[in-house]
Order: structure tokens, then C-alpha cells, then sequence
């Protein structure tokens, strides 16, 4: 009985590597296939796939020596090492069981902007509400939230667990971690602070700079747990100094979408480091105290790219041109240059004109209040 156990499970997991392709591999490569994979599935005292995967990993040299001698180890083991490192890793070996299936770059890239779009706009949604500036979201919105989180009250829902469909994704897939965990609560975070802020901006409250300055820090904490999921899928650990400096570069795009952004998100009202400023210094100081800021994060950004070494930092920065001129920039300053908009004291006055113009996009910078 237990042999016929055992050829049930091989032949369901060679049925599962054909089914996701692995199908033009001979018999004998494809039995090795289905037992490596049930292997790796076995429980060992409670080690994990990512665990069991790194093992492999760094011991590969000594087992293969032994089994095979000194040279065909070294050759066993820069192959392993050439498929970990330039076509997929270890970790993305699938599952034999959906209890521990793994997720792949490819669906990763297809699937973030979407959750995460839904989420920050669901945030934004409840933002509008709680204004009483927009009518009650449709009835298809709120099926939507349903079917994520399975209750009538889904806003109260969201607010409490708004990371709850993407944790149990992570968490499905064996990827999420106390790290990314940490993250995600500190996407919590800048949602609470920026219902908070924005709201105050409307009614007119004083706002708090550490809670501008807190916000605008959390607010790329969508990259952060992004470069931690590429880690868990690379089976690596984390490059501290590495995730420093993305962190700052991170939030220099922020600012720069921010600024981009600017009039949008005053008639929208969403969270605008710019529109914290003017709030909290005024009209006149906001882009003084706004510029020294920046300066003052390009400092930091780059002394930290110094310390990636030359080889990183060269790819890093030709990288970061590519990416620019793919968004259209084709003359000046291969990075972009800082521009700060004329700014918008009157928000309210601001929205009421917006409102007006129908069927037009706002493209310029209608003068209301102190434009500087």
C-alpha cells in the first residue's frame, strides 16, 4: 500500500510538470524531476522550501565532490549556480501541493500593479468619503471589496486589514516574511496618516511637520516590500546597504512625482509633500523649505550610491537614464532637473474652479491665492 502511495504521488507530480511544461524532457530526466520536487516537499523539522533550497545551495561543492570527486563537484556545482543566478533560482522550483505552490517573477510583475492599485485606490475611495466631497461608492466597487474580504462592511474592513488579500497570497506562496510583514504595516501607516493629513488640509486643522515627514517616508513602502519579495524569490539575503540606498532614491521619486502631480492631487485631494508644506510653512516658504529637503536627500543619495562601487553604481545610473528618456525626456540633464510648480494657496477656491471646467484636463496652473 505505501508503494502504491508513492507511485500515486510521482506520477501526480510528473502530471503537474507536464501541465506547466516541463514535457519534452526524457522519461528517466522526468522521473528525477518529480522525485527531486516530492523531496523537496518532505517535512524536515519544520525547515522551509527557501531553507531547504539555500542548503542546497551552499553545500552543493562538498556533496558533489564527494559523490563524484573534486572536478565534476566544481562542474555540478557552477551549473546549479548558472541556473540559480541567470535563468530562475532555486525557490521557483514549483509545488507538488497548493499549500506550498511558489510564485514567479513573471506573475509577480502581472499581478503587484494591480493589487496595489486597487488597494491605494480603495484608500483613497474612503479618503473622499470621509470628506463628504464624493457620493457612496457603486454598488460593483463594493462587490469588489466582498469578494476580497467576504463582509457587508468593507470599508470598516479595510481599515483594520487592508493588506489581508495580499498577506494570504505571500503567506500561500511561502514568501512572506516577518520583514515584509513590517513593511506592509507601514503601508498601514502612511494610509492612516495620509486620511489624517488630508483631511485636516480640508478642514482647515493644523497638521504636524513630523507627520508630513513620517508619511513621506513610508509612502514607497510598496518598492520596499517588492525588493524583499525579489530576495525571498532569489533564495538571498538582504543587502542592507543596498536597501539604504533604494530607500532614498525611493523617496526622491516620490517628491518628484509629488511635484509632478501637484495640481491633481489639490483637486483630488490625496497626499502631496508639497501641499503639506504650504499648509504648514505657507505659500511663500513651502518651496525654500521643500528645495533644502531635496538637497539634503540628493546629499545622502549620493554618498550612498558611492559606496555601491564603481561597477553598481555605473549600471545603477545608466539604468536611471534609460528609464528617463523612456518617459520622454529627450534633451537637458540626462536625469530630469527640479521643478517646483507655482503653488496653490486656495485649495478650496482651487477645487471649486476645477469643478467648472467640464471635459477639461487641467494642464496648466490657474492663478488663485499666492501662486509665488
Amino acid at each position: 500500500m505505501e508503494g502504491l502511495e508513492k507511485l500515486e504521488k510521482v506520477q501526480k507530480a510528473i502530471h503537474l510538470l507536464r501541465s506547466i511544461g516541463i514535457s519534452d524532457a526524457d522519461p528517466h530526466s522526468l522521473r528525477f524531476l518529480a522525485d527531486f520536487a516530492l523531496l523537496l516537499l518532505e517535512n524536515y523539522d519544520g525547515l522551509d522550501l527557501t531553507s531547504k533550497c539555500q542548503l542546497i545551495l551552499e553545500n552543493m561543492s562538498k556533496i558533489s565532490a564527494a559523490l563524484s570527486g573534486e572536478k565534476g563537484g566544481h562542474q555540478i556545482e557552477n551549473a546549479v549556480r548558472f541556473y540559480h543566478d541567470d535563468k530562475a533560482n532555486l525557490c521557483s522550483v514549483w509545488s507538488v501541493y497548493d499549500d506550498v505552490a511558489m510564485v514567479g517573477l513573471d506573475a509577480m510583475k502581472r499581478s503587484n500593479s494591480s493589487l496595489e492599485d486597487f488597494l491605494d485606490g480603495l484608500n483613497e475611495k474612503l479618503l473622499l468619503l470621509s470628506n463628504h466631497e464624493v457620493p457612496i461608492m457603486g454598488p460593483e466597487f463594493e462587490v469588489l471589496c466582498r469578494n476580497l474580504y467576504g463582509e457587508k462592511s468593507v470599508t470598516r474592513r479595510f481599515r483594520k486589514e487592508p493588506f489581508r488579500p495580499l498577506c494570504l497570497v505571500l503567506e500561500h506562496h511561502g514568501l512572506l516574511t516577518e520583514r515584509i510583514k513590517e513593511e506592509l504595516k507601514c503601508g498601514e501607516e502612511y494610509w492612516a496618516l495620509e486620511r489624517k493629513l488630508c483631511c485636516s488640509l480640508v478642514s482647515n486643522k493644523k497638521i504636524s511637520i513630523e507627520d508630513v515627514t513620517r508619511a513621506i517616508h513610508l509612502k514607497s513602502f510598496d518598492y520596499r516590500v517588492l525588493n524583499l519579495l525579489l530576495y525571498q524569490l532569489r533564495v538571498a539575503m538582504v543587502n542592507e546597504a543596498h536597501m539604504e540606498f533604494l530607500s532614498v532614491s525611493e523617496l526622491l521619486v516620490e517628491i518628484s512625482d509629488d511635484l509632478f502631480d501637484y495640481e491633481d492631487d489639490v483637486a483630488e485631494n490625496h497626499f502631496n509633500i508639497l501641499r503639506m508644506y504650504v499648509r504648514y510653512y505657507g505659500a511663500s516658504a513651502a518651496p525654500i523649505k521643500l528645495a533644502k529637503f531635496v538637497t539634503e536627500l540628493e546629499e545622502k543619495y549620493d554618498r550612498l550610491l558611492k559606496a555601491l562601487g564603481s561597477e553598481l553604481c555605473t549600471k545603477y545610473q545608466k539604468r536611471c537614464e534609460e528609464a528617463t528618456k523612456e518617459g520622454g525626456k529627450t534633451c537637458g540633464p540626462p536625469l530630469g532637473t527640479w521643478h517646483i510648480p507655482p503653488v496653490i494657496e486656495d485649495e478650496a477656491r482651487y477645487r471649486t474652479a476645477i469643478s467648472t471646467i467640464s471635459g477639461m484636463k487641467v494642464g496648466g496652473h490657474l492663478s488663485y491665492g499666492n501662486n509665488g
